[in-house]
């Protein structure tokens, strides 16, 4: 959960080369596959593979390079989707909005909207394991998917894109100080005593808000697991984007 973001969220942000400082152009769209995992974003440039991001920051989206295609015909565009049920053809709502995790693609949460979600104030959240199939028009979920929708506030309490602005830049800023403190070899018991000396790091620079700062810790202390896991992707992220936009650059010549 270190890493999930709204579509919402990364939507007009502006998407950046990292390594030239280039601007592509502000993200569109964010695209999912057939299997319902999120794999490109379009800007006014073209569509970006998602294995081309390096991070998702609050005002930019970096890339490891500038590289844009045509997209796969096989794309979905989620948001708005009709929503149904595999024995009635009507449609229940519609996708309003969903989390995933940029560095994987993998959907976290669905937020939908329409009659389904009436119950819960208009917005209700929808997890991956109730979903059947995406179809090119359709989001098709199980029987009793409705038995198993939760309020939006109650549905994404533990996620970081629900923390204040505040809280997730503090979360990033402890997040990369500990890239250099954490290591996969790590007990889980190591790694919080680890993110406990970066936050008093931080709160002895007496620039932190410390109600904010405590948060951003609890948060990195209940997902260390997710946070030991993302540092140890990231070196790996970058090798094989940059192997993939070279393959894909040489591919056209």
């Amino acid at each position: 959960m270190f890493n999930i973001i709204r579509r919402s969220q990364m939507i007009g942000l502006m998407a950046m080369d990292s390594s030239t400082a280039t601007r592509i152009g502000g993200v569109e769209e964010v695209w999912v596959d057939d299997r319902g995992r999120v794999v490109y974003f379009a800007s006014s440039a073209g569509y970006t593979p998602l294995e081309q991001v390096s991070i998702v920051g609050p005002d930019a989206v970096l890339t490891y390079s500038n590289l844009v295609m045509e997209p796969p015909t096989s794309l979905r565009r989620l948001h708005r989707m009709a929503v149904r049920t595999p024995s009635v053809s009507d449609a229940l709502g519609w996708v309003e909005d969903f989390l995933f995790d940029w560095e994987t693609g993998d959907i976290a949460a669905y937020v939908l909207g329409g009659d389904i979600a009436a119950p819960f104030g208009g917005r209700a959240v929808l997890f991956p394991e109730d979903i059947e199939v995406i179809d090119a028009e359709v989001v098709v979920i199980k029987e009793d998917a409705k038995n198993h929708l939760k309020s939006e506030s109650e549905g994404l309490k533990g996620f970081l894109s629900e923390k204040s602005q505040q809280v997730r830049n503090l979360a990033k800023q402890m997040g990369d100080r500990l890239k250099s403190l954490v290591s996969s070899q790590d007990q889980p018991d190591v790694v919080r005593v680890k993110i406990r000396e970066v936050r008093d790091e931080l709160a002895a620079s007496g620039q932190h808000d410390k109600n904010a700062l405590q948060e951003a810790a609890d948060f990195l202390q209940d997902k260390w697991d997710d946070l030991q896991q993302s540092l140890n992707r990231t070196g790996q992220r970058m090798k094989q984007a940059i192997d993939s936009a070279w393959k894909r650059l040489t591919q056209k010549f």
